[in-house]
């Protein structure tokens, strides 16, 4: 999996060595990594804030053994080589195409437009897979940052949800894949 670049962040495949590293770091202040940037290897710092709502399901990828989680990344903010989210899909699509996003950045980063610019590469790279058809995301009704972000991406609300955790959620469609790619 190749890192993926915007003008503000790269963001780096999502690696064992780092879920590792991130779980070994359990209440400390942050540590520094070494990850692939655009030029080769380069040293990040990941705060203790990093990755925020996605700690949890770190054993859960652990316990997959893969050494590099399919189409998930860490963004890093080229400016500081600090990491300032996770984003990724929610497993592979299903036999439809659809897949699910998700994504979430440290309080630090929010309101600088770090989430939009990171949805729009991972939605740039979705796009040119040819497994995906459809790509959906869900959001809290209450997060009207990440309604912007979606809306900004071309997605649109598309139907309700109800989460056993987060109570109801919107459910967003990305309306970003061409005619000739879905085959419409």
């Amino acid at each position: 999996m190749n890192v993926l670049t915007t003008p503000r962040l790269f963001l780096t495949p999502l690696t064992r060595a780092l879920m590792w590293r991130r779980m070994s770091a359990e209440g400390q202040a942050g540590f520094d990594a070494a990850v692939d940037g655009p030029a080769g290897k380069v040293t990040v710092h990941l705060p203790a804030e990093w990755p925020g709502d996605f700690l949890p399901m770190l054993p859960v990828l652990l316990d997959s053994g893969a050494e590099v989680v399919d189409s998930n990344f860490v963004a890093i903010e080229r400016a500081s080589l600090c990491a300032v989210g996770q984003l990724g899909t929610k497993g592979f699509p299903d036999r439809t195409g659809k897949v699910e996003i998700g994504y979430g950045l440290t309080p630090q980063a929010w309101g600088r437009g770090l989430a939009t610019e990171a949805v729009g590469a991972l939605l740039t790279s979705l796009g040119q897979r040819p497994d995906v058809r459809t790509v959906i995301a869900h959001t809290l009704h209450t997060n009207v940052e990440s309604h912007r972000v979606l809306i900004k991406q071309n997605f649109e609300r598309t139907a309700q949800a109800w989460d056993e955790e987060d109570g109801d959620l919107w459910v967003w469609t990305w309306r970003g894949l061409t005619t000739s790619h879905t085959g419409s």
